[in-house]
């Protein structure tokens, strides 16, 4: 017996809906599933024991927000707090203006660019492990630079800058800022090649300079890549740890702590409750800056 025209009809519909709505979801079923046990999982049990008063190991009590009150009232989050925020400027305004800079200048370069620009990108690929040794000696008051400076005659250079709580968190910064500038000069310095070559002709016409170029041309021409790697900066420089913890671990007496090595301090010291609090207050801080971004461009900002 031969289908109807509308049931045939039907049919082919629901066979099209089916293509439409669920063979996709069985193509994204995998990864979803994947992000549902590695990210999604931790998260909510993170929010879970930092409600708690865990030592990682042993059953957790639920305690409610006391975790989230010791935090408010706790001086040396506080301290962590602030040196976050520092590292976040210096690396919002250092590395940018480095890697524009030498983008700029290596933009209209074309013998041997390929080399420069591998020669800046090169220690951004090498360990971080690598990096913090290899600096610590160069810091080092009896072999590294300031050896070699004092040999100089310059004075002031006798003290281990690494362990002089006024200058090791931006000694820490200095040797992650030589680590990553390179790379955001590669990024702009791409971005640049996609500017239109027209819009400089068109400035040079009118007898503008080359930095008038730069601020008038290149800064726009590029302002997306900026302002997304602005955004991305800001949010690594919530959770930095790598070279504070190699270089200096938080101190000397806590003058270089952040968030995130308070965080392995926590349970370090069996706080597993405090720290995922903590953790949640980094996340939280994290969204604060991603949401501050979105306002302003919903407001019609060009970002």
């Amino acid at each position: 017996m031969q289908l109807s025209s509308p049931t045939v009809a039907t049919s082919k519909h629901r066979r099209f809906l089916t293509r439409r709505s669920v063979v996709p979801w069985l193509f994204i079923l995998p990864v979803l599933t994947l992000h549902l046990a590695v990210v999604a999982g931790p998260a909510v049990s993170a929010f879970y024991y930092s409600l708690t008063e865990w030592n990682g190991l042993g059953p957790a009590r639920f305690i409610g927000l006391e975790n989230f009150a010791h935090i408010l009232a706790d001086r040396q989050y506080a301290t962590a707090l602030g040196n976050n925020l520092r590292w976040m400027v210096f690396f919002m305004t250092v590395p940018f203006a480095l890697a524009l800079v030498s983008a700029a200048a290596l933009a209209p370069v074309k013998r041997g660019a390929m080399f420069l620009r591998t020669a800046l990108f090169l220690p951004y690929v090498l360990p971080s492990v690598v990096i913090a040794n290899v600096w610590r000696y160069l810091l080092a008051p009896d072999a590294g630079i300031p050896a070699a400076l004092r040999g100089l005659g310059l004075p002031g250079f006798d003290v281990a800058l690494l362990g002089q709580s006024s200058t090791a968190l931006w000694c820490a910064a200095f040797v992650d800022n030589w680590h990553f500038w390179g790379f955001l000069m590669v990024l702009f310095l791409t971005a640049m090649q996609g500017v239109p070559s027209e819009l400089y002709e068109a400035v040079r016409l009118d007898g503008a300079t080359r930095a008038q170029e730069f601020w008038y041309v290149t800064i726009p021409g590029i302002m997306p890549t900026l302002v997304f790697m602005l955004v991305i900066t800001a949010s690594w420089s919530v959770l930095t740890f790598d070279y504070i913890w190699l270089l200096t671990q938080g101190g000397p007496a806590g003058s270089s702590e952040v968030l995130s090595t308070l965080v392995f301090d926590s349970f370090n010291h069996f706080e597993a409750g405090y720290a995922a609090a903590l953790g949640l207050s980094m996340s939280l801080l994290a969204l604060l800056i991603l949401s501050m971004f979105a306002v302003l461009r919903r407001r019609g900002w060009e970002l």
